[in-house]
C-alpha cells in the first residue's frame, strides 16, 4: 500500500464549520472583553447572565460595556460574526427584554445563547423578541438560537424543543443547537454530580440523540474543574464518544485540549481514507461492501452505514486542516 499525505488546510472553505469550543467571557470585565480578540475559541459566548452579579445596576453596566464593546472595537479587531454569540438573561427575568434589544443593534452578534429553555413556549416568546427587535435593527441575516438544557422539564420536552421552528421564518431566528447546563440541571433534579459522571449519561445521551434527529449541534456541559486539564481531556473524550460537537468553556486554558479533542484522531482518519479508497474500488467492481483489514487481524465488514460515518470524519478533518492520507 502506497501512503501520501495530501494538504488540506482547514481555513474556512470547508462546508462544515467548526464549532468545537464555547467560551464564556463575563461582558462585566472591560479586562476580559478585551482579552477575548485574540483567544483561539471557535465560539466566544459574551455573557450577561451567570457571570454577572443579578444587581440591576450590574445587569445594565455588563449590557452598556458589551455594547461599546462591539461598537467601538475596530472590525478587524473582532472575531469573525459567525463566532461571537452572547448568553442573554432568561425570559422570566426583567433584564431579557432590554438585553435582546441592545445586543441585536450589533450586525457582529449572529448566535444568541438562550438559558432556561424548558419548552417550545418560551422559543415562541425568544422568537416574538427575534423578529421585534430585528424589525428595528434591520438586521439582514437570521439570528442562531442556541437552546439552553438545564431542568427536568426541558429534558422531558426534548423532542419538542429540538424540533421547534418559529412561526415567523428566518425573521424569528432558527434554532441551531442544543446546549446542556449540568450545574442547573443537577440543581434543579437533585441529582448529585460526581467524577464518573454516570449519573448525566441519559440526559446527555437524550439531549445528543434529539439534536442530531434535527440536524442540530449538540454542546456538552462545562468541565467545572478548569485546573485539571487531565481531568478535562477525559471529559472531552466522553462527550465526544456520545455524539457531542463541543463543549463549553470557562476558561481560556480548557480550550486547546477541547480543540484537540473534538477532532478525528490520526487512527480515524486513516480508517476513514481506507474506507473511502476501498469502496470506491468496490463500487467500480458493482460491490456494495469490501472485507477491511483490521490491525490486530481478521476483516471488519464495511458497507453504506461505515461509508458515511467515514465521510463525516474526513470532512471534520479537513475542515480542522488536519493532513489527510493518501490511499491507492
Amino acid at each position: 500500500m502506497c501512503m501520501r499525505t495530501l494538504s488540506t488546510v482547514g481555513n474556512g472553505k470547508t462546508d462544515q464549520a467548526l464549532r468545537r469550543s464555547y467560551l464564556y467571557v463575563p461582558s462585566s470585565s472591560d479586562r476580559m472583553l478585551d482579552k477575548s480578540l485574540s483567544t483561539p475559541s471557535d465560539v466566544i459566548i459574551y455573557d450577561l447572565e451567570d457571570s454577572v452579579p443579578p444587581s440591576p445596576h450590574d445587569k445594565d453596566s455588563a449590557r452598556r460595556r458589551l455594547s461599546t464593546f462591539l461598537s467601538y472595537t475596530p472590525e478587524h479587531k473582532l472575531p469573525h460574526p459567525e463566532r461571537i454569540a452572547v448568553r442573554l438573561n432568561d425570559i422570566t427575568t426583567p433584564f431579557f427584554e432590554n438585553d435582546i434589544t441592545e445586543v441585536l443593534k450589533s450586525p457582529f452578534v449572529r448566535t444568541l445563547v438562550l438559558p432556561k429553555i424548558h419548552s417550545v413556549r418560551d422559543l415562541h416568546y425568544v422568537s416574538r423578541a427575534i423578529r421585534t427587535s430585528q424589525a428595528r435593527a434591520s438586521t439582514p441575516f437570521p439570528i442562531r438560537i442556541v437552546a439552553s438544557i438545564e431542568s427536568a422539564r426541558s429534558a422531558w420536552n426534548l423532542g419538542e424543543i429540538a424540533s421547534w421552528t418559529s412561526e415567523y421564518g428566518p425573521d424569528g431566528g432558527k434554532l441551531g443547537a442544543l446546549l446542556f447546563a449540568a450545574e442547573d440541571y443537577c440543581a434543579d433534579t437533585s441529582v448529585v454530580r460526581t467524577p464518573s459522571r454516570l449519573e448525566l449519561l441519559y440526559v446527555r445521551s437524550q439531549i445528543t440523540i434529539a439534536a442530531k434527529a434535527f440536524g442540530l449541534d449538540a454542546i456538552d456541559m462545562v468541565c467545572v474543574n478548569y485546573k485539571d486539564l487531565n481531568y478535562l481531556k477525559d471529559e472531552c473524550e466522553d462527550g465526544r464518544r456520545l455524539g457531542f460537537n463541543g463543549k463549553q468553556a470557562i476558561h481560556p486554558t480548557q480550550v486547546d485540549i477541547i480543540h484537540s479533542t473534538f477532532v478525528p484522531t490520526e487512527k480515524e482518519i486513516l480508517r476513514a481514507a481506507k474506507i473511502l479508497h476501498q469502496m470506491e474500488v468496490a463500487h467500480s467492481a458493482q460491490k456494495g461492501a469490501f472485507g477491511l483489514e483490521m490491525e490486530g487481524g481478521g476483516k471488519e465488514m464495511i458497507d453504506a452505514p461505515m461509508l458515511k460515518q467515514a465521510e463525516s470524519i474526513i470532512r471534520m478533518a479537513k475542515a480542522a486542516g488536519l493532513e489527510i492520507p493518501g490511499v491507492s
